[in-house]
């Protein structure tokens, strides 16, 4: 894949096709360490624990509509092919973790790509989950946490074509911050107001 968002969005598809109602996605860039970490977290079923011996197998996969597995195994050799890893921690009944670390300044390691856009997409498309976004770059941090939007927009549909621009468009704004060395604030969630 060309951008380490659509290895994620996999794998939040992943959890979502497998029941999860919240998910985390957690990336982490240090300069001091050379090192980019990207985690998704769950609250599904958990996997099987054959898929998560078998990472890295294409052939292995828990779905039932295809033979073929191919999102963790190319998430795995992306971050191996970048000095790094994968793994996977689950558990049946209290979800499953991925793990990937890249060194960040690896010639072949592919752009993190557009996650307002990721976000977008998964927010929008599955209105009945929860999404928490956090990204941090060495001391400075953005977080989005739907959670959080549904209660200060008092039950605003996030889906609103207008609302999920705006929001968007706050998400975009935060993380060109937060990556260019600006204060997107510790923690901070992005600006949208409701509308009527």
């Amino acid at each position: 894949m060309r951008e380490l968002s659509l290895h994620i969005l996999d794998i939040v598809e992943n959890g979502i096709t497998a029941g999860a109602g919240c998910i985390t996605i957690a990336i982490e860039e240090s300069e001091p360490t050379d090192r980019l970490t990207i985690r998704v977290c769950d609250d599904g079923p958990g996997m099987p624990a054959q898929k998560a011996l078998n990472l890295e197998d294409p052939f292995v996969t828990t779905r039932t509509t295809r033979r073929v597995g191919l999102g963790l195994s190319l998430l795995a050799a992306a971050a191996r092919r970048c000095e790094g890893q994968a793994a996977v921690a689950t558990a049946p009944g209290r979800g499953t973790e991925v793990t990937a670390t890249f060194r960040h300044s690896h010639i072949d390691r592919a752009p993190l790509g557009d996650m307002a856009a990721t976000l977008e997409v998964l927010i929008v498309g599955n209105p009945q989950v929860d999404f928490v976004y956090s990204h941090r770059v060495d001391d400075r941090e953005f977080t989005l946490d739907t959670r959080e939007l549904k209660r200060e927009l008092a039950g605003v549909d996030l889906g609103d074509p207008m609302v999920a621009r705006e929001l968007m468009e706050s998400v975009r704004r935060s993380l060109r911050d937060l990556t260019s060395g600006g204060t997107p604030g510790p923690g901070r969630q992005p600006d949208v107001e409701a509308h009527d």
